[in-house]
């Protein structure tokens, strides 16, 4: 059985826009939202930038102040993304879905590291343990974010948290894709959310020489650049409804596209570097686009790129954008937003793929922005610091994450 699979809600929280709309009009002027980080002190820390959520009130989507309390803000981020993409979608449980055939696929890379780190703080003061929060199990694991999701929401479908890095909600999203198409739901609130940029974060990822330490926040996030020394972490969560088809049209829901393809690998090779001749990444690339009937005589492609601004990263990507094309590789628009909203670990496959639709929809290509000394070997069309109209008719966004998990998706314009 192969259902025909759509988008019918979106929702995003990120440092440059807490609200669909207001993302995407930054995304499209090339608004750079990573700043410095005024949280809490950085004078001992490496990283002193980061994209941050701020002018955030999760009252306004659906939260009180008792449930916020007790919760990690990587679930926080995760329930105001998907109360936005449940109220986009205008599904309601036991009203026009059947609460059993809502499905819930939200990951988180990490889960609640800001929670692990002040409860770990509480016991190193006393070792009994008896100032640890009862909370703390339950409000750290990565799975409770889809958990409370569904408890909101009614979804008494799967309840699927996906680990697996960087491409965490790449992977949520392509397997709720996956599930509706085989028939074993109707529709799935599917994405991700991460909360990473806390002290033992920022010193985890800037020791293992993965972030920028640039020290102008404006120009820092770099992919493709060859002036690029790491990728700025971020926080914020995505959430996509995924609906059957028929299911969507019969009760008249607004389609933003239609989900057609799904590649998942691994690299099998090392445990942060990427393979470096790119054959499994463009495996994964190649799978979404023969799912997708992908025809090179008709098509106008759109990538929004995993583009790290890592070294290694940005010259295996581009090698596989070369093996999956051929020479169209040459033909596409590609382009990297985490050169506006950073690197938002679990969430970012999911931030991309909104973004990845949205262009579908409106027909324009979010630029990768301070592009200002490409990488020779980086030379492909990367859209360079403005954004461009052109009419697509296929969309891939993908992901590569630690540990060598590749995972890509592709949409089709309706």
């Amino acid at each position: 059985m192969d259902r025909r699979v759509a988008v019918t809600g979106l929702g995003v929280l990120s440092c440059i826009g807490n609200d669909v709309k207001t993302f995407w009009d930054n995304l499209k002027n090339g608004v750079c939202g990573i700043d410095y980080i005024t949280e809490y002190p950085t004078d001992n820390l490496a990283v002193k930038i980061g994209g941050m959520v701020r002018g955030f009130n999760p009252e306004d989507y659906g939260m009180d102040k008792p449930f916020v309390r007790k919760q990690d803000p990587f679930t926080i981020f995760a329930m105001a993304s998907a109360y936005q993409a449940m109220q986009d979608s205008g599904l309601v449980s036991g009203e026009n879905i059947d609460p059993a055939r809502l499905a819930t696929y939200v990951g988180s890379g990490i889960g609640g590291f800001q929670t692990i780190q002040r409860e770990l703080e509480k016991f190193f003061e006393d070792p009994s343990g008896q100032w640890i929060s009862p909370n703390f199990v339950p409000t750290m694991i990565s799975d409770m974010a889809g958990g409370q999701i569904a408890i909101k929401f009614g979804a008494q479908g799967s309840c699927i948290d996906i680990v697996t890095a960087c491409a965490t909600s790449t992977h949520s999203i392509g397997e709720a894709f996956r599930a509706i198409r085989h028939g074993y739901t109707d529709a799935v609130i599917a994405g991700g959310t991460d909360h990473c940029t806390i002290p033992i974060g920022i010193a985890g990822f800037a020791n293992a020489k993965a972030l920028t330490k640039a020290e102008d926040p404006q120009y820092a996030s770099l992919p493709f650049n060859a002036n690029r020394s790491g990728f700025v972490m971020a926080d914020g969560s995505a959430i996509l409804i995924l609906e059957e088809m028929e299911h969507a049209k019969a009760r008249g829901a607004h389609i933003y596209a239609e989900v057609t393809g799904y590649g998942s690998t691994c690299d099998a090779y090392h445990a942060t570097a990427p393979r470096p001749d790119a054959t499994t990444q463009a495996e994964c690339i190649r799978i979404a686009l023969e799912q997708s009937g992908f025809d090179p005589s008709r098509d106008n492609v759109y990538i929004n790129a995993h583009g790290t601004g890592t070294i290694l990263n940005d010259i295996a990507e581009t090698k596989a954008y070369k093996v999956a094309f051929g020479d169209f590789a040459y033909k596409c628009h590609i382009s990297s937003t985490k050169s506006m909203h950073g690197h938002m670990f679990g969430a970012t496959g999911a931030v991309e793929a909104v973004a990845t639709v949205l262009a579908l929809q409106e027909g324009v290509i979010p630029p990768t922005v301070h592009l200002d000394a490409p990488d020779p070997e980086c030379d492909l069309d990367y859209t360079p610091n403005t954004a461009v109209k052109s009419d697509i008719s296929l969309g891939l966004s993908d992901s590569f994450g630690f540990g060598g998990h590749n995972a890509c998706l592709a949409f089709r314009k309706i």
